[in-house]
């Protein structure tokens, strides 16, 4: 028999749980689970009486457009996204996380349901922590405009660190590693692959630059731009992600001749001529460099170092010769310190190697 209130009521089921059902302006609602005793019941219904009061109740009937709906809306409601950013997170969706959530309404998504599909996606192994990190923080965003648009009262995603990338510690060449890769890859790349790992220069950075970017005169280079490269083939030509990656960087002196016989060699001709182009002065596929750099990693024994892991060693012998944080922001073109102070921590390594070098100076003065 139902225990009747005056705007809802508890009854038990053939089953032995409990159902609790309300009304909110004449309109009944049913709670989204059964209860195993009456006290869980009645517990829910307390909280949902505490909510009209407060005036935070959410219409749970509001939470039944599934996942796979309201994520397509919440990307055609992103018109600002990047390209490349679009296609990663529609890539993110399609992959690894509909097939397992897309079917469920929003009010019906669990931390619990959360845990295990976060879960299932490490314990497969085909996806580094990374891209797992990638996904959780993709959905838990989508989630949190859920919470704002009043579907769902409370956003599922609260495992703690899921969202946080902990890639691993990327190598890093010495100066003579990056001199031999230049002489070994492709000699149209020679220069791209000084500065990559003098400059700490992206691909698409170096793919985008044109002559009026180069001043060798006064031994500096502008980055206003970066070539994108997006799944259907097309490129994409446009600023940097951020203001701060729009910068000057100062050309270290000793491979400005380099620089000078690649403008001689290789590079289009004309100011708006591309430094690294195909033999028709046409950008550069991604997959050409890769295919020339996978080559010359190979010859000199580097298997496994990836082209931006240059910009890692440049970033590093920045910090190694003495960068402070701010100048390190500008010159690797990020608006934040955090990627700095990492490559200055890199740079503390060599710091007490020098101190370690010191103290064999003056324990060797003190013996004599």
């Amino acid at each position: 028999m139902a225990q009747r209130r005056s705007w809802g009521n508890v009854r038990r089921l053939a089953s032995g749980r409990y159902q609790a059902r309300y009304k909110v302006d004449g309109v009944e609602h049913l709670a989204p689970d059964t209860f195993r005793t009456k006290r869980d019941a009645d517990e829910f219904l307390a909280a949902v009486r505490a909510d009209l009061g407060r005036g935070t109740w959410i219409n749970p009937d509001r939470g039944t457009v599934t996942l796979q709906k309201y994520a397509t809306r919440w990307l055609s409601e992103r018109p600002a996204l990047r390209p490349r950013t679009r296609e990663l997170y529609e890539g993110q969706l399609r992959l690894h996380i509909l097939p397992a959530l897309g079917d469920l309404p929003l009010a019906k998504i669990t931390t619990s349901g959360v845990r295990t599909w976060h879960a299932g996606l490490l314990s497969e192994g085909r996806l580094s922590a990374s891209t797992v990190a990638k996904c959780y923080r993709l959905l838990r965003t989508i989630l949190g405009t859920a919470v704002e648009d009043e579907l769902i009262t409370k956003n599922p995603c609260v495992i703690k660190g899921a969202g946080v990338e902990r890639a691993a510690e990327r190598p890093v060449a010495t100066v003579e590693q990056v001199l031999e890769l230049a002489d070994s890859i492709e000699p149209r790349f020679r220069a791209m692959v000084l500065l990559a790992g003098f400059l700490g220069l992206r691909l698409g950075e170096l793919l985008a630059l044109t002559h009026r970017r180069l001043d060798l005169l006064h031994g500096t280079l502008s980055v206003t731009e970066q070539l994108q490269e997006l799944a259907d083939g097309s490129y994409l030509l446009g600023p940097p992600k951020t203001d701060a990656g729009m910068r000057t960087v100062s050309i270290p002196r000793a491979i400005i001749p380099d620089l000078e016989a690649h403008l001689g060699g290789w590079a289009a001709p004309g100011s708006d001529g591309l430094l690294f182009c195909s033999p028709d002065g046409s950008y550069v596929r991604r997959t050409t460099v890769q295919r020339a750099w996978r080559r010359a990693t190979g010859d000199v024994g580097l298997d496994g170092f990836r082209f931006h892991d240059l910009r890692h060693t440049g970033n590093t012998l920045t910090a190694s010769a003495g960068a402070s944080t701010k100048e390190l922001m500008v010159r690797m073109g990020h608006s934040s310190s955090r990627a700095a102070l990492i490559y200055q921590h890199a740079s503390s390594v060599r710091d007490a190697e020098i101190a370690e070098c010191l103290s064999k100076t003056i324990d060797r003065h003190r013996r004599s």
